[in-house]
Parts: C-alpha cells; structure tokens; sequence
C-alpha cells in the first residue's frame, strides 16, 4: 500500500460528500483503511483512515474519546458541525484530523474512493481495461446479430477485440487472434484485392467475396471513422449460413459504438480529462486548498482562468468529441510549457486552462498570449475554430472560483462575434454587464403588463421594436433594415409607445423595452427552433 494524504482523499470526493474541520498533525501519512464499529472497544489506530460507523453526531464522542488512545491520522465520522464542536477539542491534542461526512452520503462510496487512492492503479491501463470490456462486448453482441465472427482492429490491423472462438472460423482469424494482428501476407492479398481502398472511401460496409483457395471465407467490414480519420476497421467472417438481410444495419450500429468508445479511450489517454479536477478547483476556496495541497500546486499566488469553445457549427457532428479531446490536449502542453503547474480539462463542456503561480497581478498580457498561441496552433494543426476567453487575474488560487461566472459570459461574448477569437473582460465589458442585467431580469417573475402582452400578441409590432433598439433607435436605419417606409416605423413606435405608455426616449423606459424585447427575441427564436 502507498501513503498518501487526507487531502489525496478529499480531492476525489464529489463536492457536498464531506469536509475537513480538523487538520491531522503535520506530516501524518495515511498507510491503510480501517472500519470501526462505534461499539468497538480495541483497534490499531496507527497510519489508518479510519471510518466510525454505527454512530453519528453527539452518539460518536464515547468512541472518539476512546480514539485518542491509538491516535489515527484521520477519523470520518457522520453528523453536522454543531453536533461534532466538542469532537474537535478530543482530536485537536491527539494530531487527528477529523473528516465530517454528509448524513446522506454512503460509506461505501467512501470507501471506495480511499481504497482506489490507498491502492492505486495506473489510470492509463484502468482505462484500457475498461476498454478491452466495452469492445469485446460490442465484438461478441455484433456476432451474436449477425451469426458471424467478429474482430475489431485498429488503423495499424491489430487486433483490439474479437467474438468468442468457434470451430467455424478460418486461417485469416485464427492467426489474427493468436497474433493479436492480421498476418502480413493476408494484409497483402487484401489488399490486392481492392478492399481497403474500397473502405478508405466509403462509410458503408464493404463485401470482400470468399476465396477457398487461400483459406478466406466471405467477409463484411467497414471503416471505423472520426471524421475524416480512420481509427480502425470492424471485420465479420460467415460463419456457414452467410450473412443476414440486416447485416449492415447491425454492421454502421457497432461502427458508430465502437468510434465513440476509441474517441472516449483517445481523450483519457491524451490529457487527464477528469472533469472533477478542474471543477473542484472552481468551486470554491475550500475544494481548491485541497487539491493544490494534494498536487503540490502554489495557492497563494496570483492565478488565471482561460476557457476556451468551439463554435457548434463546426467540426461534424461525428468529429467533435475528438476535436474537443486534441484541442485539450494541445492546451496542456502549451500550458505546461507556460507554467509546469498548469491544469487542463473539461468544464461544461468547453474546455479549462488554469495556470496558479504567476509572479504578479498584471500577469494578463502573458495569459492572453498564452490563449493566442492555443487558438492559433489549433486552427493551424487540428482544422478547427475556437475562441477564448481570458478571464481577471486573481490574487491567489483560493479566488480564482469568484471570476468563473465572468470568464463564462465573456466566452459567450467572443462566440457570438465576427471580430475577436481571443478576449479579456476590457473587450466585452458593456456587453458581460447587460448579459448579466438580461439574466437576473429572466429570474425575476415580475413584468410590465401591456409590453408583455404587446409582444405576445402583435410579432409584426414586436420585431419592429427588436429591430429599432438593434438600430440604436435610429428610424431611418430600423426602415432600411426591415424594407419599410420611414412613415410606417414612426407609426409602429408612436403605437408602441402609445399602447404601453412608456417614453423609449427616456433612458429609464428604453432600458425596460430593451430587457423585455431581448427576452421576447430569445424565446421566439427557441420556439421557431423547435418547428
């Protein structure tokens, strides 16, 4: 077993699962895990972390007072922090931590993930293994539709995963099951006989016809594609009977399973794309002081946040989930080039750069180099688009969770615009504040009755106003715009103005129009989304 910290713990737990009040002594290493019963009366305490069942809140202090006498590094006890004040005072003086879990939250889960930290295993072959799983069960499920053999190759023909071994099979299969690749000289006959460059140009499965004289059965198979990348190959044998009318149905179905699960594999392999990680951290100050303690990070010094999108238009549907994979993964190493403490991954959906450590506050101009540089390179090596936002620098890592909401909004900002593909705040700053007045508008429940039933009841009236306010409230503008008469706007506005009694000179009234008008806009767009 590996000692490991009460932080290493605490960083893995979901947030809301528990919280440290009481520090363990300074350099108390966590060896093992040990269950006790509230009952218990002895136990070895030394290098454990110690879960207290049986007992919560006031009901635990008899077992932590007996506790003291074997000091663990750290105890998990149930209950809240007012039940549990005195526990801190027994603890304090022996140098035990104390761990207050959720009433709620399930000691297994707990458990688990002190087990998972006390025994590690390398995530890269967890993942693999979880791998392995899901393709053979897509291999032998495959089979099982289609009365074939199945084999899953990856672009270099070896062999990733294959259906259960039947008498049935031929040479071509054996070999590549015992080689775990095909063999060379099929590759080549293969070849010769047109079939990969028949599945290099198709999405569609391809037939390869029987050929008894060298020991080939007739074989189904199709490419397996993300993009316009070739990840891999899908290969069925008949097995006697021939294939089925719904042979290719069944044959695009495991295709699209099989990319999707190569694409998830390709991600974690590339670049820890724990979303935890990085959400922990923006979270709040208390989930941030644990992990950088946990991953020896600098806390207390100036730190950013860049988080950076792709647009939704671009790349294809069945590209994205790889492209946003690349796109992290060329982050994390321009990042690490930038500051070796730099933490890359997933947060809601767009991908997170946090860099602690700066040497000062007005460490801007460097961070929003840095997102030039990763919006540049990705544009150039990967094909795509992306923008970034570049969000304040905060004095410390502690903070960085209090600008999170404006990096976000500022996201939005440069993803809806033509000029700029990387911004701080000084760029958007009119723009973040009126999104931010629109969303706390949208929250309230109250309405201005006669313009609310205006824009419900009149769209032709209402886009005349979107458009007016669109146009500074410049008529001549608004009447180009729409193709209409300066005549017909002036009427349309005096109606508007007339019928809901607000003055759209007033800045006041203007402002009121203009959230109500952004709401209907909003709304009226999502339901002709949805026709």
């Amino acid at each position: 077993m590996t000692s490991v910290t009460v932080d290493d713990i605490l960083s893995d737990l979901p947030l809301g699962f528990a919280s440290l009040v009481l520090r363990p002594a300074q350099g108390s290493a966590i060896e093992r895990f040990l269950i006790v019963d509230g009952e218990d009366e002895t136990w070895n305490g030394d290098g454990a972390f110690v879960l207290l069942i049986g007992v919560r809140g006031r009901s635990a202090l008899p077992a932590l007072r007996r506790l003291r006498l074997s000091a663990p590094p750290v105890v998990a006890v149930k209950g809240s922090l007012e039940e549990l004040s005195e526990a801190e005072e027994l603890l304090r003086d022996a140098g035990t931590g104390l761990l207050l879990v959720n009433p709620a939250a399930d000691w297994d889960r707990l458990l688990s993930i002190a087990k998972d930290r006390i025994q590690p295993r390398s995530y890269q072959s967890e993942v693999l293994t979880l791998l392995e799983e899901d393709l053979f069960a897509i291999a032998q499920t495959t089979a099982r539709l289609t009365s074939s053999h199945v084999v899953i190759e990856d672009a270099a023909n070896k062999v990733l995963a294959y259906s259960t071994v039947s008498n049935d099979i031929d040479e071509l299969r054996k070999a590549s099951i015992l080689a775990r690749r095909g063999p060379r000289k099929y590759e080549l006959l293969l070849k010769d006989l047109g079939a990969y460059r028949e599945l290099h140009g198709t999405r569609l499965p391809v037939r390869v016809p029987a050929r008894p004289q060298d020991g080939l059965r007739e074989r189904v198979a199709i490419t397996l594609f993300a993009g316009d990348r070739i990840m891999g190959y899908i290969w069925l044998q008949e097995t006697g009977e021939g294939f089925g009318p719904d042979v290719d149905h069944v044959l695009k179905g495991s295709a699209a399973r099989t990319s999707a699960e190569l694409i998830r594999y390709r991600n974690q392999q590339s670049v820890h794309m724990r979303e935890d990680r990085v959400t922990r951290i923006l979270s709040g100050p208390a989930e941030a002081a644990a992990s950088a303690h946990s991953e020896k990070i600098p806390a207390g010094r100036p730190a950013a946040l860049i988080l950076l999108g792709i647009s939704d238009a671009e790349p294809p549907a069945d590209d994205a989930a790889l492209k946003h994979g690349e796109l992290a993964n060329l982050a994390s190493i321009h990042a690490a080039a930038y500051k070796a403490s730099a933490i890359v991954g997933q947060f809601k959906g767009d991908t997170a750069v946090i860099v602690p450590g700066l040497q000062s506050n007005a460490s801007e101009p460097g961070i929003k180099g840095l997102a030039e540089s990763i919006v540049r390179d990705a544009r150039k090596h990967l094909g795509i688009s992306p923008f970034a936002a570049v969000g304040p620098v905060v004095p410390d890592l502690l903070s960085i969770h209090s600008i999170t909401r404006i990096t976000e909004a500022l996201l939005d900002c440069v993803g809806r615009s033509s000029q700029k593909t990387v911004a701080t705040v000084d760029d958007f700053e009119g723009e973040i504040l009126f999104r931010e007045a629109a969303r706390n508008f949208s929250s309230s429940t109250f309405r201005h009755r006669s313009l609310s039933a205006l824009l419900q009841d009149d769209a032709e009236l209402a886009e005349t106003l979107r458009v007016y306010f669109e146009s500074s409230l410049d008529v001549s503008a608004c009447a180009q715009q729409m193709k209409l008469h300066k005549n017909t706007v002036y009427y349309r506005i005096n109606k508007a103005s007339r019928v809901t009694g607000l003055d759209f000179g007033n800045p006041r009234d203007s402002l009121v129009a203009l959230l109500h008008i952004q709401e209907w806009a909003g709304t009226s767009k999502q339901t002709s989304g949805r026709k």
